[in-house]
């Protein structure tokens, strides 16, 4: 509890999903937290219940992809407390769907939310961190980005990338006082599922095939997660299963390829929706 008791956190996507949920462990644990996100209206429903548990948090509207928009909140609120201990950058969306069928839009929206989004809360916050000697960053990517999963390219994109940005940031940062995580989750049960773009794929077969017994709450992600930050890991790999995918990924990289294809030959009779 102490390590984050009184400490200056930013966590972005903070309205619902692993966002949501860091938010309330931070404030549980004493941390002083901001919520942003663009979604305004959940916002609120997030922030309210927390302050009124006596929660130290504040809440703004935040579009991650809008650098000027991200370096004026992250600037203004480490004036505030004349800190920042913690970034958690975690906004991000999803689209899935074959690369044959994603427009160039579909690119966009994910790789500048996902991907930007990222790299303008590392080139805000990071200065300050290094002028002031200590900070801790933490990126929330997945287990996309450490395994290829086929249907959602845009997105492994993206993962991929917080995955080698975050992991090179850290060998920088490492004796300038800044410490740096990123989190690859596996199966967490959180809104994206429902609210993501879905492009020529069934939406309710593919939230019937998602195995439920692998899959964790946001909570449970959450604190583990925190665990992970305490103990300073480079890499946090949540749930048993997305560990397993890991092992088998650098043990055999071809054997995931099969596999993965396979995956894709089955959802494509199962999910996929034909012209």
């Amino acid at each position: 509890m102490d390590h984050f008791r009184d400490k200056v956190s930013i966590v972005t996507g903070g309205a619902s999903g692993i966002g949501r949920a860091l938010g309330e462990e931070l404030a549980h644990r004493g941390a002083i937290v901001m919520l942003a996100d663009r979604n305004a209206q959940l916002l609120s429903e997030v922030g309210d219940p927390i302050a009124e548990n006596r929660g130290n948090v504040e809440t703004t509207s935040l579009d991650v992809s809008d650098f000027d928009a991200v370096k004026k909140m992250i600037k203004d609120y480490h004036e505030k407390h004349s800190r920042l201990d913690f970034i958690f950058n975690n906004a991000g969306i999803a689209a899935g769907g074959e690369v044959r069928d994603c427009s160039i839009d579909d690119w966009r929206d994910v790789l500048d939310v996902n991907l930007r989004g990222v790299v303008n809360g590392i080139a805000c916050a990071y200065p300050l961190m290094v002028q002031q000697g200590f900070g801790h960053i933490v990126n929330t990517a997945s287990i996309e980005g450490l395994v290829p999963f086929p249907g959602a390219a845009s997105y492994v994109a993206s993962k991929f990338g917080i995955v080698g940005l975050s992991n090179a940031l850290r060998i920088e940062a490492a004796d300038l006082g800044v410490k740096v995580s990123v989190v690859c989750p596996g199966y967490i049960k959180t809104p994206i599922f429902h609210t993501s773009k879905m492009i020529k794929i069934d939406r309710q077969k593919m939230l019937e095939s998602l195995p439920d017994r692998l899959g964790i709450t946001p909570e449970k992600c959450a604190s583990i997660i925190l665990r992970g930050v305490e103990r300073n890991k480079a890499i946090i790999v949540v749930t048993a299963f997305a560990r397993l995918l890991w092992m088998l990924q650098r043990i055999s990289p071809n054997f995931m390829l099969w596999f993965m294809r396979k995956k894709l030959q089955k959802s494509r009779k199962e999910v996929r929706i034909e012209d």
